[in-house]
C-alpha cells in the first residue's frame, strides 16, 4: 500500500507540473501570423477562419491560383486578415519563395500547418508507382520543405509552432488507401522526431492524428479500380456522424492543440479507439483488416484514375451523404456550376 500511495502521489504530482508548465507555454495568437499549406479548401480552409477568429493573420497557400483568390475573399469578408500565395509544397524553390513573401508581409511565421494532401483510393492491383510518388511528394516532403524553411526564422525568433496534419492512416494501414497511409506513417515519424528535437529551441511540434472529417474533400479524392464502389464506401464513411467529425468542430480543437503545444492530438473517438486497439494488438488488427479488404470492391475495373464527383452513384447521392455534399459546398470542394 505505501508503494501504490507513492506511486499514485508521484503521477499526480507529475501531472499537476505538466499541466502548470503547459499554461505557462500556452501562446496568444492575437497579432501573430499563422502560415497553412493546403488551405484555399476543406481543413486547411476551415483552420484559416477558426485561427483569424482569434486574431491571427493568416496567409494561405495552394497550387491553385483561383481558388486561392475565392477563399481569401470568403476569409476576408469573415474579417480575417488573409494574404494568399500560390504554391506546390513539393517544390522546395517554390516553398522558399512563399516564405520570403509571407516574412516580407508580415515580419514573421509563429505557426506553420502543414496540412496539404491528396488521396487516392483503390486496391494495390490498381495502383502505380506515380501515385505512391504523388502522396510522398506531398504528404512528407510537402511537410518537410516549409518545415525546413521556417526552422531558423523561428529559432531567431525565440520559438513557434508546427503543427503536422497527420492521420490515423499513420498509425493503422487500412486497406485500399496504401500510398496515403505510406505518406501518413512517414508524416507521423518526422513529426513525432521534430517534436524531440525542436523542443529546447522554444519551438513546439504539434501531431494531429484525425480520423475521418466532414471536409467534403472525398469529392476530390481520386478513385480507381471500381470508381463508383470505391466511392460509395469512401463518402458513406467520411461523412456520416457515426464515422466522421465535423470540420469546424475539427479546426477548433487543432487551433487549442497548437495555443497549449501539445505533442499529439487525436481528434476523435472512433481514430483514438483504432489507434490504441493496434497498438495493443497489431496481429489482431493485421487480421481484421484482411476481413475489412475482402468486403471491400476487387481489383477488377478500370486503373484508370476517376475524382469522388466524376464516379457518382445512388449511393454516395443518398441520404446517407447528405451531410458531406452540404460540407463540400461550405469548405469550397465544388465550384459553382457543381454546387
Amino acid at each position: 500500500m505505501p508503494i501504490l500511495r507513492t506511486t499514485a502521489l508521484g503521477v499526480g504530482a507529475a501531472v499537476a507540473v505538466r499541466s502548470l508548465l503547459r499554461t505557462r507555454d500556452e501562446m496568444d495568437l492575437r497579432d501573430s501570423t499563422v502560415l497553412i499549406t493546403g488551405a484555399s479548401r476543406g481543413l486547411g480552409f476551415a483552420m484559416a477562419e477558426r485561427f483569424g477568429r482569434d486574431g491571427a493573420r493568416v496567409a494561405i497557400c495552394a497550387r491553385s491560383s483561383e481558388e486561392l483568390a475565392e477563399a481569401e475573399r470568403h476569409l476576408e469578408r469573415a474579417g480575417v486578415n488573409a494574404f494568399a500565395v500560390a504554391c506546390d509544397v513539393t517544390q522546395s524553390d517554390q516553398v522558399a519563395s512563399t516564405v520570403d513573401l509571407v516574412l516580407e508581409r508580415f515580419g514573421r511565421v509563429d505557426v506553420l500547418v502543414n496540412n496539404a494532401g491528396v488521396m487516392e483510393v483503390g486496391p494495390v492491383g490498381t495502383l502505380d508507382a506515380a501515385g505512391f510518388a504523388e502522396a510522398m511528394d506531398t504528404m512528407f516532403w510537402g511537410v518537410l520543405h516549409p518545415t525546413l524553411a521556417l526552422i531558423p526564422s523561428m529559432r531567431a525568433n525565440g520559438g513557434g509552432r508546427i503543427v503536422n496534419i497527420t492521420s490515423i492512416g499513420g498509425k493503422v494501414s487500412f486497406p485500399h488507401l496504401l500510398p496515403y497511409n505510406s505518406a501518413k506513417f512517414a508524416a507521423v515519424g518526422l513529426s513525432e522526431g521534430l517534436h524531440a528535437e525542436l523542443a529546447r529551441d522554444g519551438i513546439r511540434v504539434v501531431t494531429v492524428v484525425p480520423g475521418f472529417m466532414r471536409t467534403g474533400s472525398h469529392v476530390n479524392a481520386g478513385f480507381r479500380g471500381s470508381p463508383r464502389a470505391e466511392y460509395g464506401w469512401f463518402s458513406i464513411g467520411g461523412t456520416t456522424p457515426l464515422t466522421s467529425i465535423d470540420a469546424d468542430r475539427a479546426a477548433d480543437r487543432i487551433v487549442r492543440a497548437t495555443i497549449r503545444g501539445e505533442a499529439e492530438v487525436t481528434l476523435s473517438p472512433q481514430a483514438k479507439v483504432a489507434a490504441r486497439f493496434a497498438g495493443l494488438f497489431p496481429g489482431l488488427t493485421a487480421d481484421v483488416l484482411g476481413a475489412v479488404n475482402r468486403v471491400l470492391p476487387s481489383a477488377r475495373g478500370t486503373v484508370e484514375r476517376r475524382t469522388g464527383a466524376e464516379s457518382e452513384s445512388v449511393v454516395s447521392r443518398s441520404f446517407l451523404t447528405i451531410l458531406g455534399r452540404r460540407a463540400a459546398r461550405t469548405y469550397h470542394q465544388l465550384d459553382e456550376r457543381s454546387a
